[in-house]
């Protein structure tokens, strides 16, 4: 999906805040991927609420190269996962989860992608 896309999809959404998930967070290149446990290290990002629209999340699905109707063969896979707000609130979200084995990838320390990034180009 080109970014323009995205871009436009994204503006469609409300952002709720800071949030974080369990698991390992890789660095995947061009973008990192989360593999998913309910007691690994925090993995920071942001939570935002989708419209009604469903094809917002078709479009996200698409972006994120995740096929519901053949999830075994997705990039990423969409899934429900408990998230805690920086508030400590906690709320179920769709979350994209790296559906591969992360082999060589690099963890990110810290489970921060943002935060590695600005380092990284630095």
């Amino acid at each position: 999906m080109p970014l323009l896309r995205v871009a436009s999809t994204v503006k469609l959404l409300r952002r709720v805040g800071r949030g974080s998930v369990r698991g390992r967070l890789y660095d995947l290149g061009d973008y990192p991927g989360a593999v998913l446990s309910r007691t690994g290290p925090v993995i920071a990002g942001q939570v935002f609420e989708l419209p009604e629209d469903p094809d917002v999340l078709r479009r996200l699905d698409e972006y994120e190269g995740f096929d519901p109707s053949h999830p075994e063969a997705s990039l990423f896979v969409r899934m429900k996962w408990p998230v805690t707000l920086r508030n400590g609130k906690k709320m179920s979200c769709w979350v994209y989860a790296y559906n591969r084995r992360p082999n060589r990838a690099r963890t990110i320390t810290g489970g921060d992608y943002s935060k590695q990034r600005k380092q990284r180009n630095r």
